[in-house]
This record gives C-alpha cells, sequence and structure tokens, in this order.
C-alpha cells in the first residue's frame, strides 16, 4: 500500500456499471460507456467541494478508482488486470442541474473544480481481488452505500481492456468504475466519506476514508455566458436515487425542465392552475393604499362574501403585505404518505425554493393551529427570494426568529412542533383552502391589521379603484363628524349629505385621484 496518489493525464468514469444502480435507473446498458472529466476536478482527503449558488442537486457517488500502473493499449482481457498500479476511493460528485445542458457527455455536472476526490491511500492491485473488492460511502457518519464488485455489470479488467482499444492508457490515468446504488444528494454541511478495501485478502487493505465537505458557494453562473442550472422532476428522481428519496411518491415528469427557482408543480391530486401575471408596480402601490376592510366591502358588493382569510395575524404588528398567491398544500398526516411525501426535496421545500419576488406562500394547513408550518430557515429562504411574505392558517415555529427576519407572516400564532406531527407536504400551485377561504395560484392576497383577503385578479383593478375613492369620501364624512355632525343621515349619505360632498370634493367620480 502507498500514501502517493499523483495528478492523472486523463481521467475516465463509466455511466452504469453495478446492477444495484442500473436496477433503480431501471435501465441495464449491454456495454459500458464513458465520459472524461478534466484533473482539474480531481481532489484529495480532507478537502471540501462546493455546491454552486443557485442550483439544488450536489449528489456523491462512491466509487473504486483504479489508477494505471503500466502503459495499456489494445490489451487483452486477460492481461488488463496487470497493467492497474493501484485501487483507491473515489467520489464522483456531480452537479445534476447541469446534467441535462450536456447530454450524457458531463463536462460541466462532473468537470467542477474538486469533484473527483480520491485516496487517501493506494491499495496495491497486485494484492487483491478484483472482483472482490468492497466500496462503501457515510454520509454525516450514516452508512449509505454498500457493495462489491461481484456486483458489477462489467469486469473491472473489462473496463481496462475496452478502453484500451480506442487509447493508450499511461501510468498515473484513473478510471472511475462507477457507483452502486445509494448515492444521494448531498447539502452545505455534510460530510461524506468513502472507503475502498479488500476484506477478504491478506491484511484487509484499504484504501481509508476519503472525507470530502460541503460547502456553499455563492457565486452565481452567467447567463451571458451560457445555459443555466435547470432541473425537473427526472433530474431529482435521479439525483437522489428514487421518487420517493425526492419527495416526487407518484414519479417523475419527464419536462424540458425548468431554470432553477421555477418548478413544476406535482402531481397529487390536482392539476395546477396557471398564475396570473405579476402585479404591476402601479397596481400594487394601489393595494397598498387600500386597507382590507375597504377592499372586502367592494368584493361584497359585487357578491363576493367568502374573501377571508379566518383565524390569521401578522407576526410584525403593524405589517401590510400585498402580492399574488403561491399556494402550498398540506394534507392530514398519514405514516405512509409522510414516508412517501415528506423526506427530500418535498413540497414544502420546493414552495419557498420556487416563490418570485412579491409572491405570498398561502399555506393550507386546515386551520390546525398545534403544529408549525414553517420555521425560520423557510424564511430566511422566502425573503432571500424577494416573497412578499407568508400566509399560513397553521401555525409558525422559531416564531420570534421569524420576525427578526422580517418576513411578514400571518399565521394563528407560534407552535414549536417540526413537520411530521400533523401534516404531510402535499402539492405546491393547486387551488387550496386557507383560513375558510378558496385561493388559487395568481390570486390576489392583501393583509393588515384586520386580516387578511383574497381578490380574485380580473375584479383587483375595479375593487381597488373603488375602494380609494370610498376612502376619500369616508375621510370627508370623518371631517364631518370631527366637526360635530351627527352620523345619522351622514353615514351613509343621504341625498342632502350627497350633494354637499359632489359640490365640495374635487376628485368625486374619479376614484383614483388620491
Amino acid at each position: 500500500m502507498t500514501d502517493q496518489i499523483a495528478r492523472p493525464g486523463k481521467i475516465i468514469a463509466i455511466h452504469l456499471s453495478y446492477a444495484s444502480r442500473a436496477d433503480q435507473r431501471g435501465r441495464r446498458p449491454a456495454a459500458p460507456s464513458y465520459f472524461f472529466k478534466p484533473a482539474s476536478s480531481v481532489g484529495v482527503s480532507g478537502g471540501t467541494v462546493e455546491r454552486p449558488a443557485g442550483t439544488e442537486l450536489l449528489a456523491f457517488e462512491g466509487e473504486i478508482a483504479l489508477v494505471i500502473g503500466t502503459t495499456a493499449r489494445r490489451v487483452s482481457l486477460d492481461e488488463a488486470w496487470s497493467h492497474v498500479g493501484g485501487v483507491t476511493a473515489s467520489n464522483d460528485l456531480g452537479l445534476y442541474d447541469l446534467r441535462a445542458n450536456d447530454k450524457g457527455s458531463n463536462v460541466r455536472s462532473k468537470g467542477g473544480d474538486g469533484y473527483t476526490p480520491l485516496g487517501p491511500q493506494l491499495i496495491d492491485a497486485r494484492t487483491v481481488d478484483p472482483a472482490a473488492l468492497r466500496v462503501r460511502a457515510w454520509v454525516n457518519g450514516e452508512l449509505r452505500q454498500d457493495d462489491t464488485t461481484a456486483g458489477l455489470i462489467f469486469p473491472l479488467a473489462q473496463l481496462v481492456a475496452d478502453l484500451s482499444q480506442h487509447f493508450t492508457l499511461e501510468p498515473g490515468d484513473v478510471i472511475l468504475t462507477g457507483t452502486p446504488a445509494g448515492s444521494s444528494v448531498i447539502v452545505p454541511g455534510d460530510v461524506v466519506e468513502i472507503e475502498v478495501d479488500a476484506p477478504d485478502a491478506a491484511g484487509a487493505p484499504t484504501s481509508g476514508r476519503l472525507i470530502t465537505t460541503v460547502t456553499q458557494g455563492d457565486v452565481p453562473f452567467d447567463a451571458e455566458l451560457g445555459s443555466l442550472p435547470a432541473v425537473d422532476d427526472l433530474q431529482r428522481t435521479e439525483a437522489w436515487g428514487s421518487a420517493e428519496a425526492a419527495g416526487l411518491a407518484d414519479g417523475p415528469s419527464t419536462g424540458s425542465g425548468t431554470q432553477h427557482g421555477e418548478t413544476p408543480a406535482k402531481s397529487g391530486v390536482a392539476e395546477p392552475v396557471e398564475a396570473s401575471p405579476t402585479l404591476s408596480p402601479e397596481l400594487r402601490a394601489k393595494l397598498l393604499e387600500a386597507p382590507t376592510a375597504g377592499l372586502s366591502a367592494q368584493l361584497r358588493k359585487r357578491g363576493h362574501h367568502s374573501c377571508f382569510i379566518d383565524g390569521v395575524s401578522a407576526n410584525i404588528p403593524g405589517a401590510k403585505i400585498v402580492g399574488t398567491a403561491k399556494t402550498l398544500r398540506f394534507v392530514p398526516f398519514r405514516e405512509d404518505l409522510f414516508q412517501s411525501h415528506g423526506g427530500g426535496y418535498n413540497a414544502q421545500k420546493r414552495a419557498f425554493d420556487a416563490v418570485d419576488e412579491g409572491e405570498i406562500i398561502v399555506i393550507e394547513a386546515r386551520g390546525d393551529a398545534t403544529t408549525g408550518t414553517l420555521g425560520d430557515i423557510l424564511a430566511l429562504r422566502a425573503r432571500a427570494r424577494g416573497a412578499a411574505g407568508v400566509i399560513t392558517d397553521g401555525g409558525v415555529r422559531d416564531f420570534d426568529a421569524v420576525a427578526e427576519i422580517g418576513l411578514p407572516v400571518f399565521s394563528q400564532g407560534a407552535h414549536p412542533s417540526v413537520l411530521g406531527r400533523k401534516h404531510v407536504p402535499w402539492d405546491v400551485d393547486v387551488t387550496i383552502s386557507c383560513g375558510g377561504a378558496t385561493v388559487q395560484p395568481g390570486d390576489i392576497i392583501v393583509g393588515d391589521g384586520d386580516g387578511a383577503i383574497v381578490i380574485p385578479p380580473s375584479l383587483v383593478e375595479e375593487v381597488v379603484d373603488a375602494a380609494l375613492a370610498q376612502e376619500i369620501e369616508d375621510a370627508w364624512i370623518a371631517e364631518q363628524v370631527a366637526a360635530g355632525h351627527p352620523v345619522d343621515g351622514l353615514f351613509p349619505m343621504n341625498a342632502e349629505w350627497r350633494a354637499r360632498y359632489e359640490a365640495e370634493s374635487p376628485s368625486t367620480g374619479s376614484g383614483t385621484q388620491l
């Protein structure tokens, strides 16, 4: 065994090679296929790997790495293993957000700096049976992968012989031999350990633990230079390892994908509703000016009596929120459904990762205040995305911390419990019920000290103009009451008072002069 691992001239990796991984993917190749990784992707044990800003699907892959010892060109299967100098552990890290862009070449998805940690020690290939090697991977101390080369579709020697048919393998070149089932997504702060050993060989030689810590990058990709990260449910499923692990129990959709931050709606029990256009600055300013009491009065005049999101109040006294609804639905807790939908990149996380500037996340929690429906981390994410606020007819954990973040949240109050006590995150961007009101994606939401209401987009211009006009009228009436006039006949105005108002008020009739 040696601790010397030189920088390779080239790194060749195989797409699928373990039966367990192929069965997980639902496709078993008839012959091996490969891609190259740059030498600049090599990392060492104890190093870090960065998840780039604006991405979500960085995945680890524990693998056996072969280091070529002597030049190999058109070698036979029988002699191929003799050209392998050493065996070690590798982590074939990949960023699934960029996977579709490269269409199998994996240039960007697998070529990032530090995406090929190797080591820490080399096992002498002459001392081990290539059919009796083991690879294991741990994330934060939990065993995630455990397989042996007996589970390979293509023996290790075959990979060497096959590649040597096409180009010369030189001393120091590295072949990454594929990963078994168990590869999944890792996030900043996770620590990944990979070990390759030969437990049945004399002395049970081992590579030692190859340790890599995930960090968060803060430099986004430049859209003017190339394609941006994009994900869809297929990439999520393959990155996490299964639809269930990704929180997609109904299976992946196979659409064209979305730019990161624009998450496709998930199938649960209803089809997604297309959201209306965002509010114009002018309309948003009018809604900020108009009180919910006045807006709800105008809705009532137009036959809309079910606009109230009942039972919620603001976490920040005096807060006013205006925005378009982005909906999130929780269903009552059930053990099997939480197992399939509660973990991984579930609907709750997708909603907060995809909320756009000026949107309000509206959460259906069935009016149950005895559990939290968001906490400080999700509030930070919504704030960073430019969300206008959150409305939930459930509770909020980390209540004081959420208020300190400055994100306006209307809820039934504080509750310390975490997800999984009463709710299963089920769906996003569908019609929901919140506080007794039906809310669709794109509905206009307004909240202030009097509560929160829902306005159909088709009525919002008419309703807000009428509400502002009424505010001017009410202000004039208040002046008359303050001057000593009785409210009888003044509030509401009879014909005499109406005539006087119209004569004195310059804004009468327009409803838009403020």
